[in-house]
């Protein structure tokens, strides 16, 4: 039986992180050196809690999937990153984003992680700075801040529309002086098959070479997975293709429980689906709500005559705009959190309001922006946003209104740790996205950046060495263990049973078979009988697959359908543990809205008396059904209250 533990230090909310690095164990130097760390994933968590642990003198092995670390999806954010700097004088704090990042969550983080997330926020744009971070600034030099949703202060650093990229060059640099400095190995085209159990603990990983399709060994004394979201599920999502929840999967296997994995994002601006070919779908940042604002016709007839090529939405007088979001939310706008919008652009939608070629889309209008501030300010504050929307869409921004719609964007749920980023298994470490820790049942904008830069920047570095100070005098393995042994064998034997299978069927169109039943019955709304329709629907996607998809080529070298494979196989498993989580939690809360579980005016509605915990999965084997723990929250700084945006 699993115990939950998750290792909250005691003391007052804002002294708890203080007194916990007042009296961790720590490791001294020469013993530092006797120490390794593997860490799998090497975006802005991964690359950043490597950098860090080369320069407190571990060794350390980075692994990536890219062929290099600047390829990692965090390059992909776009709009900013949050700190409680409170430049511009709003009225910010430690305490405001704390309470914003709880309320936005719906009331299903846990307390203390959160607070610890904001009260390091701060150094985080310190240390970014002081590596060129080129962040934007004001005419007189300060750096400048924008609004997200969710909040009312402007608290988000950004460099124009390409803040992760930025972020990520950083972190990059970073690593790269340590690998330069050979206190960082870095493996590039390795990709995480397996998770070596030593005695209970974790001590190494299993990888295959992505380009000769060998499997390698490695031994670590701990292990971290930074390895992002596993929203690519849905196949369609605003992830990169290469996206997957693989790691995380090996390590629920292993003993890792995996914790509210039905908490997925869905983000409410990002390009409509425009085919039925179509392999993902591109985001269009939260920033652009700052300056734009969303709309769709009043009159049916006007929607009709738009989606019918009749009428432009240029067309569409003033008078007959409905600006939704700031009719439903007077004191939030266009800024709510991006569950609350794009429930709203689903249900105008499905009232039949919904514009472009399928009815799936609403408007987000730069018009009144630009007659204030000129089109200069907006070219300078999106030009890149703009560019990319027009190369996608073939419609100039700055002249019509963008059409946006609700995609799979981000996955709160995650693998469970606890204070200190460890799981269930001891030795094994979990950072960023790949994690459930900070966001409950909705992230608000800019929070991913802070998370993945906080973890391995500012609590990692201190937490890991509480673990490894009671395993200086561990001898590093040789990979010839039996533990070892068998974990490669257990991987090859997996590979090669895949491409046995030799069936009909190809592995994208299984993968879009699991995505259109995700979407449809896992997705923005959910209820019962559909849940209950999903799971037996993937159950038999599962049965499929293993029996009649077709894997082109051998094991013996670089192999894109075998990778594809084994990633998907793992999709199908989280879609069965996301429906059945989704089953299981009967009340609306954030991104996962069951529609049996709604207020009188549409909103989520939560039953905090049964479901204020977070839901724990703990791995049973093969065809069986997993078991559910719960890990209640106390809410003592945060009253819990139904959310009100109004």
């Amino acid at each position: 039986m699993v115990k939950i533990d998750a290792k909250i230090p005691q003391g007052p909310m804002a002294q708890k992180w203080t007194n916990y690095k007042a009296h961790q164990k720590l490791v001294n130097p020469s013993n530092k050196r006797k120490l390794d760390i593997i860490v799998v994933g090497t975006g802005l968590a991964g690359a950043s809690a490597a950098a860090s642990f080369g320069e407190m003198g571990f060794n350390v092995k980075a692994f990536t999937i890219q062929d290099s670390p600047r390829r990692a999806h965090s390059i992909a954010a776009q709009g900013g990153i949050n700190a409680a700097k409170n430049y511009p004088n709003d009225g910010d704090s430690v305490y405001r984003l704390f309470y914003d990042t709880v309320k936005g969550g719906d009331y299903r983080a846990r307390e203390a992680n959160v607070y610890r997330l904001a009260e390091v926020s701060n150094s985080i744009i310190d240390q970014c700075v002081a590596q060129g971070v080129p962040f934007a600034r004001e005419y007189g030099g300060l750096l400048d801040n924008r609004s997200f949703g969710g909040a009312q202060v402007s608290r988000t650093f950004y460099a124009k529309g390409q803040t992760g990229q930025q972020l990520l060059l950083g972190a990059y640099q970073a690593l790269m002086r340590q690998v330069e400095k050979k206190t960082v190995t870095l493996y590039t085209r390795n990709e995480l098959v397996n998770i070596v159990m030593v005695d209970g603990k974790a001590r190494g990983i299993i990888t295959r070479d992505l380009i000769t399709g060998k499997t390698q060994r490695h031994f670590g004394h701990a292990v971290v997975l930074a390895t992002g979201g596993y929203g690519n599920t849905f196949f369609l999502s605003t992830n990169a293709m290469g996206s997957n929840g693989s790691a995380a999967l090996q390590a629920y296997k292993k003993g890792a429980m995996f914790a509210n994995p039905c908490f997925a994002q869905i983000h409410p601006t990002c390009i409509p689906v425009h085919g039925e070919f179509q392999s993902k779908l591109t985001l269009m940042s939260e920033s652009l709500r700052n300056d734009g604002r969303i709309w769709v016709p009043k009159k049916k007839e006007d929607a009709e005559a738009i989606r019918a090529g009749k009428l432009k939405p240029t067309q569409i007088a003033e008078a007959d705009r409905d600006y939704y979001l700031e009719r439903r939310y007077p004191a939030f706008g266009n800024l709510v959190p991006r569950d609350v919008a794009s429930r709203a652009a689903k249900e105008r939608c499905d009232a039949g309001y919904g514009v472009g070629n399928t009815g799936l889309a609403v408007y987000l209008d730069f018009k009144e922006s630009i007659e204030r501030l000129g089109e200069d300010t907006i070219r300078a504050r999106y030009g890149n946003l703009f560019q990319m929307y027009e190369k996608i869409v073939d419609d100039n921004p700055y002249d019509t209104p963008m059409m946006i719609y609700p995609a799979i964007h981000y996955t709160m749920g995650g693998i469970w740790v606890d204070y200190e980023l460890q799981t269930s298994v001891p030795g094994l470490f979990c950072a960023g996205e790949a994690n459930f820790s900070d966001h409950g049942a909705n992230r608000l904008g800019a929070s991913a950046l802070m998370q993945g830069l906080a973890d391995g920047y500012f609590v990692l570095p201190y937490t890991i060495q509480n673990y490894l100070a009671d395993d200086i005098a561990t001898p590093r393995m040789t990979g010839e263990e039996k533990e070892f042994i068998e974990a490669e064998k257990e991987s090859q034997d997996r590979l090669n049973q895949l491409l046995s299978i030799n069936g009909q069927r190809s592995v994208d169109s299984l993968h879009k078979e699991l995505g259109l039943v995700m979407w449809d019955f896992v997705g923005m709304g959910r209820n019962k009988e559909g849940l209950e329709n999903a799971i037996e629907k993937i159950r038999a996607i599962k049965k499929e697959f293993w029996s009649n998809v077709r894997i082109p080529g051998s094991n013996d070298g670089m192999n894109v359908e075998l990778e594809k494979a084994n990633r998907v196989a793992d999709f199908i498993e989280i879609g069965e543990l996301m429906a059945l989580d989704a089953l299981a939690r009967e009340e609306s809360c954030g991104g996962h809205f069951r529609e049996e579980h709604q207020t009188p005016e549409g909103e989520a509605l939560r039953h905090d008396e049964q479901y204020a915990y977070v839901s724990c999965w703990e791995y049973q084997g093969t065809d069986k059904e997993p078991v559910k723990h719960e890990e209640k929250l106390d809410f003592i700084e945060v009253p819990l209250v139904q959310r009100n945006y109004k």
